[in-house]
């Protein structure tokens, strides 16, 4: 994509305008509107509490190759860039999600599924499996569990979207995650307060927790931190586009998977 920026100033929106259109073919997805009773939204969630904990390896990928994470520590290079990664860290790790009560949004999502009813044994046999070494990747902590491929394929997806470059992860990070996640959690939201009868008090605190963080805060911030990294680089750009694109077709496809499986409770 020859002269995808003519000057840096403008590099953040004529990226929204050209990643736009995938954007908005994933944001259509049908995902949404299946999650409408008891036994769809334990899927749902079984299969999505996946997502929440990869969310989180994109995340240490940033922090590790932005900020210092080791002794002896050095001053950073690039404060502003190490100042929104620490402030992603600390919402999503530690968040007040209630008064006086701290815990990251991946332990509050496990709360949410206990209080539906959902299966949380596959999410926590894949990470006992990590802790203990057996599993030594996660790919090896996956193949074993009896989960559809799409997921196992999403969660593989965003552990090399991690290993790339800082610029690429961020665009990941996101274009794949933050930017989208407020209009797809408003969906699946709205969706829940049309049913009758499920009690899910703690998964609609955490889709509204971060609707309200990666709208108002994380999203802008997001889109500096890309500015800050790619500059006035052509070729970091088209790299980060390019990425971006792949990671919203990863969760267009893990979305599938989602629709086969609430598809077979019928």
């Amino acid at each position: 994509m020859s002269g995808f920026r003519e000057k840096v100033m403008n590099s953040i929106d004529q990226f929204l305008n050209q990643i736009r259109p995938r954007q908005k073919t994933l944001l259509d997805h049908s995902v949404y509107s299946l999650v409408k009773d008891l036994e769809s939204l334990k899927v749902f969630m079984g299969s999505h509490v996946f997502a929440v904990w990869d969310f989180m390896t994109l995340l240490k990928s940033l922090q590790k190759q932005i900020t210092c994470v080791q002794t002896p520590w050095f001053p950073l290079e690039d404060t502003f860039s190490a100042r929104f990664v620490n402030e992603i860290v600390l919402a999503e790790e530690t968040d007040e999600v209630r008064q006086g009560c701290y815990m990251s949004h991946f332990d509050l999502y496990l709360e949410a599924m206990k209080e539906v009813g959902a299966d949380t044994k596959h999410i926590l046999d894949f990470l006992h499996a990590l802790r203990t070494g057996w599993g030594s990747t996660p790919k090896n902590a996956l193949r074993p569990l009896p989960i559809p491929e799409s997921i196992k394929n999403f969660v593989q997806s965003t552990v090399e979207f991690s290993y790339k470059s800082k610029h690429q992860v961020a665009a990941v990070f996101l274009f794949g995650r933050e930017e989208i996640i407020p209009t797809m959690f408003q969906k699946v939201l709205d969706e829940l307060e049309k049913t009758h009868g499920i009690s899910c008090a703690s998964f609609q605190l955490y889709l509204k927790r971060h609707i309200l963080l990666d709208e108002t805060e994380h999203a802008p911030m997001g889109r500096k931190l890309l500015k800050n990294l790619c500059e006035d680089d052509d070729q970091k750009w088209q790299e980060a586009f390019d990425v971006a694109c792949s990671a919203i077709d990863a969760r267009f496809s893990f979305w599938d998977g989602v629709v086969e499986s609430i598809s077979a409770l019928k």
